[in-house]
């Protein structure tokens, strides 16, 4: 009965019906009490967003996975010091972190949020160290902006670990051991996940306990029994595993020969598994880790492109993926050299076997392989060449086999060397760089939502708002339902005063997924650009309240306040940013535009200064921080930072603007309008560059020049506040007037 409740359970979550999957896990728990039981429960309530249901279910629990569970549901829940103890008890200070690699992966993020910067790090590199395909914490490591390279991180050291994990694997996955092998295994030893997991369980997605969590769904064969070892931990009752049969491999492949001992026809996966776990075939032999290193070490050494395939894509086609061949005492055996998909190698589901249990149904294939040799004639020497034949077979088929692995390893850590390197530039925000990155990926790996998403945010953050534009628009046509940066694409669309389109992408967003973050910045920000600042707001703080691990839905709502003028509300919200990402650079940026803003140059410069250290390459930045050194009157540093920015981006006006400002205050007029003329060329129509130079003339006395000047700015339309000045201006025309006094 309890395996069979397992078997519901699992099969409930398979399907994402959790209902039903938490409705017959407590009957499971009622009727048989235990704590593995409990795990299950505690899943099926993670999986339907129960946190604090799995929570209350784990608390003092001790079993490593339920010491886990209980931290995921902490997590979630924003109990990070809880989450925190149960993952390192303080009375078990060298306790092993329970899950491996995506234990050390959420230990990392709890120290992010709690400010452990260094620790986190440590964390993320040891996760990756256990498991080198678990991308998103060298995703983290990048945000943290403590990523190494990633030829260091995915390379030849990443590929023996992952060789190693699956040839250790490979004679029992692949069906081959003994009869007696298979007989004499024990249930406990069955359940254990060494025995069919190739790694750990991986959860790559990022920032939250969902994310995480959601990646709990079992792998089902056909809608079958999901693996048994859910969570790294033996069932709660060894017989329990009476009637399952060992992880089926092959989901589709079928026998070169016809079993003709089968008692069925049916030709459905579950048949043909049976049919590869027969009778005694000879054992295949490990490859040596040297002959492993032998032929990762000529892979890596070629440098040239790698196709982008599946490890086992074409497999099926090959002729030569299946071999029949006959064992020495006349059995058929199937030998499957290439035909696996070895990526979810032991991840498969058990089967609950229908009748008869698996010890029986092994005793009975073997009853029957027995009959089916007495039709065949069964000499000493057809015997021995058949099994020196078989074992020369057995030697080509690992190698083959071997070679077939690591060339599929090798092609996964290529990409994602390519990959990583171009999520770490991006968050050194050296920008070009990394565009440059993403243009060395195959074409069908570039046009992926993630990818091209990342292309928008590089862009974007090199103020060229048509090409990220162009990019975001193609990452919603190749993933139209992701909300991968869309975020950013709603802030690029404001800044285009592309209303329309914003409007637009917008309203997609709240009806593909009401509950996300990204879709209320998106109508934040349609509201800002129409000037309604207040409504702006609430959807901001709706975003907030969604996710108050969203970093820029938290400067959203400061720059919002911000224009408002709640000073106050404004830089709570940068600060909450900044505990949640202390490298988000724009909460640092806008903390600075309100202290000079009040006039606070000191704490002004300091902000902007620690926004520049985090994007050395932004001109904007170093515009406002030049614009802070100049009013703590430092005007020659203030002159410095303002010639970089200038050369960081020529197409902002900004710098050269406030270039012009300085030089006019130190009494430079001509290297001034020198500035300016050259500045006309870029910004043809700023009314602040033309009222500027009229200022410059008055000054030089030029009050014809001057005139024209304050005339061509009342022409651009500027802002009313400018208006008033300029017009004030040109009645003080010829009435002497200090420059600092000037508009």
């Amino acid at each position: 009965m309890e395996a069979m409740l397992v078997d519901c359970v699992r099969n409930s979550l398979s399907h994402f019906v959790y209902k039903n999957a938490i409705f017959m896990c407590e009957r499971l728990c009622a009727e048989f009490p235990s704590e593995v039981n409990l795990q299950l429960l505690a899943t099926s309530y993670l999986q339907n967003n129960q946190a604090y249901s799995a929570y209350h279910l784990l608390k003092g629990t001790q079993m490593a996975q339920s010491r886990y569970l209980f931290a995921l549901s902490c997590y979630q829940m924003d109990l990070l010091n809880e989450a925190e103890s149960a993952l390192c008890p303080l009375n078990e200070p060298g306790a092993e972190i329970p899950n491996g690699a995506a234990g050390h992966y959420l230990l990392g993020l709890i120290y992010k949020y709690t400010d452990r910067r260094k620790n986190a790090a440590q964390q993320f590199k040891q996760s990756l160290t256990l498991d080198p395909l678990l991308w998103a914490a060298y995703e983290e490591l990048c945000i943290l902006g403590a990523a190494e390279e990633p030829s260091a991180v995915f390379g030849e050291a990443a590929a023996l670990s992952i060789q190693k994990q699956y040839m250790q694997q490979l004679p029992s996955s692949l069906g081959l051991n003994t009869y007696n092998d298979e007989r004499n295994t024990t249930s406990v030893k069955n359940t254990s996940s060494e025995d069919y997991s190739p790694r750990q369980p991986k959860h790559t997605q990022g920032h939250g306990l969902k994310d995480i969590s959601g990646n709990f769904h079992s792998h089902g064969l056909n809608g079958g029994v999901s693996n048994m070892s859910f969570y790294n931990t033996p069932l709660p009752v060894a017989a329990q595993l009476s009637g399952m049969a060992p992880p089926p491999l092959f989901r589709n492949f079928q026998p070169a020969v016809p079993n003709q001992n089968s008692l069925t026809t049916d030709n459905s996966p579950k048949s043909t598994v049976n049919s590869t776990i027969q009778a005694p075939a000879p054992r295949r032999k490990f490859v040596d880790e040297g002959k492993l290193r032998k032929i990762s070490g000529r892979l890596f050494s070629d440098s040239g492109p790698r196709r982008s395939s599946r490890l086992s894509a074409d497999s099926g086609a090959n002729t030569n993926a299946s071999v029949a061949t006959v064992s020495g005492n006349g059995n058929n055996t199937s030998k499957h050299l290439g035909g696996s998909k070895l990526g979810s190698l032991g991840l498969r589901s058990v089967t609950l076997r229908k009748g008869n249990s698996w010890a029986n149904e092994n005793m009975d294939e073997g009853v029957r392989g027995e009959s089916f040799d007495d039709s065949r004639p069964n000499t000493a020497s057809t015997t021995g060449s058949m099994a020196s034949s078989d074992a020369k077979s057995c030697d080509q088929e690992d190698e083959i086999m071997s070679q077939k692995i690591i060339i599929g390893i090798s092609e996964i850590l290529s990409l994602l060397r390519t990959l990583g390197e171009g999520c770490r530039l991006s968050y050194m925000y050296k920008c070009q760089e990394a565009l440059d990155t993403y243009m060395n990926l195959p074409h069908k790996h570039y046009n992926t939502g993630w990818v091209l998403s990342q292309v928008g945010k590089a862009y974007f953050e090199l103020i060229d708002y048509l090409e990220a534009e162009k990019a975001f628009r193609q990452a919603r046509q190749a993933s139209p339902y992701s909300l991968e940066g869309m975020d950013i694409y709603s802030t690029v669309l404001y800044h285009l005063k592309e209303d329309m389109k914003l409007s637009y992408l917008a309203q997609e967003l709240i009806s593909t997924d009401r509950l996300a973050p990204q879709s209320w910045c998106a109508m934040g920000n349609c509201y800002s650009l129409q000037k309604d600042h207040e409504t702006a707001l609430k959807n901001f703080l709706r975003a907030v309240q969604l996710n108050p691990r969203f970093a820029y839905a938290h400067t959203l709502c400061g720059h919002e306040y911000a224009t408002l003028e709640d000073f106050e509300n404004g830089m709570k919200s940068y600060q909450n940013a900044l505990r949640v990402d202390t490298r988000h650079y724009n909460a640092w940026y806008g903390l600075g535009m309100i202290y000079l803003r009040q006039e606070k140059l000191e704490f002004s410069e300091h902000h902007f200064r620690m926004a520049f250290l985090i994007n050395p390459s932004s001109s904007v930045i170093m515009s406002y921080l030049g614009t802070a050194l100049h009013a703590l009157k430092r005007s020659e540093e203030a002159l410095e930072i303002m010639e970089q920015a200038i050369l960081a981006d020529r197409k902002n006006p900004l710098p050269m603007y406030q270039k012009a400002n300085i030089l006019v205050c130190l009494e430079r007029l001509d290297e001034a309008l020198e500035v300016l003329e050259e500045l006309k060329e870029y910004a043809p129509s700023e009314s602040s560059v033309y009222a500027l130079m009229g200022r410059i003339y008055k000054r030089r006395n030029m009050h014809d020049k001057a005139m024209l000047h304050f005339g061509l700015a009342l022409d651009m339309k500027p802002p009313a506040t400018d208006v008033a000045a300029i017009k004030a201006a040109m009645e003080k025309l010829h009435v002497p007037d200090e420059i600092d006094e000037s508009p």
